[in-house]
């Protein structure tokens, strides 16, 4: 088997000397550059009006969509989390879309982007926590319930952020290899609905990668939202005891 089959790391697009240029980091520009070119054509007469222009309208209630799973996944006002996730979701999302067009290869199928993905979620989970509660109140969660879960507790971090990278690639990157055998046994047929399923598995991968991303952020910020509820509540506790 052809190794530049197997992951567009291996497919070079340019090279001159040291210096190369893969599909991966290509295909990768490509989309970044579309997401910035469409960001600005939409954002740059944005109204207030009544009628609004459709790409508009698409940009309101993919914000609207995503801030309503942030808030109900963590349970906090999403206006913090909504730059990151927002942009994993829509990054992943393009990537894999754009595997209709003829000779783009998704950069989610290489391992070397889902783990660069994966590696900003683990930054962004203590990021996050630490912004929320503060250095110690982030670091004792991983002695608890006792000091002796300290290394099992690390070791979950870290398998998690692997989970995230391995399962994403293996998931583009399997679909991607079905359509092409596929392809090159019934032409027609089978490769239009695998591109079809593609499609959607594409934009399902990119759906739960972001809500992983948002479980774990969640996970190291809940614990001050907690706290703040349970000092709100012995407060209201306290306010109603003189009338008892």
């Amino acid at each position: 088997m052809d190794m530049k089959a197997i992951s567009p790391d291996q497919v070079m697009i340019w090279q001159w000397g040291e210096i190369s240029l893969n599909a991966t980091i290509v295909f990768t520009w490509v989309v970044m550059g579309l997401l910035v070119l469409v960001s600005w054509l939409i954002t740059r007469r944005l109204s207030s009006e009544v009628r609004l222009s459709r790409g508009q309208n698409v940009l309101e209630i993919l914000v609207k969509g995503m801030q309503d799973q942030i808030r109900d996944i963590s349970h906090q006002e999403p206006a913090m989390y909504l730059p990151f996730v927002g942009t994993l979701f829509l990054f992943i999302a393009v990537s894999n879309l754009l595997s209709i067009v003829p000779g783009y290869t998704p950069p989610t199928s290489s391992l070397s982007t889902t783990t660069a993905l994966a590696v900003c979620v683990f930054v962004a989970v203590p990021f996050y926590g630490i912004w929320n509660r503060g250095p110690l109140g982030y670091l004792k969660q991983f002695i608890q319930p006792t000091v002796f879960m300290l290394p099992f507790n690390v070791m979950g971090e870290l398998s998690r952020t692997l989970a995230l990278a391995v399962r994403l690639f293996g998931n583009i990157m399997s679909g991607t290899k079905i359509v092409a055998i596929l392809l090159a046994i019934a032409p027609l047929f089978f490769p239009i609905m695998m591109h079809a399923l593609g499609l959607l598995t594409g934009l399902i991968q990119a759906y739960i990668f972001a809500i992983l991303a948002m479980v774990y952020i969640a996970s190291g910020t809940r614990a001050r939202q907690e706290k703040e509820q349970k000092k709100e509540k012995k407060q209201e506790e306290k306010g109603e005891k003189p009338h008892g």
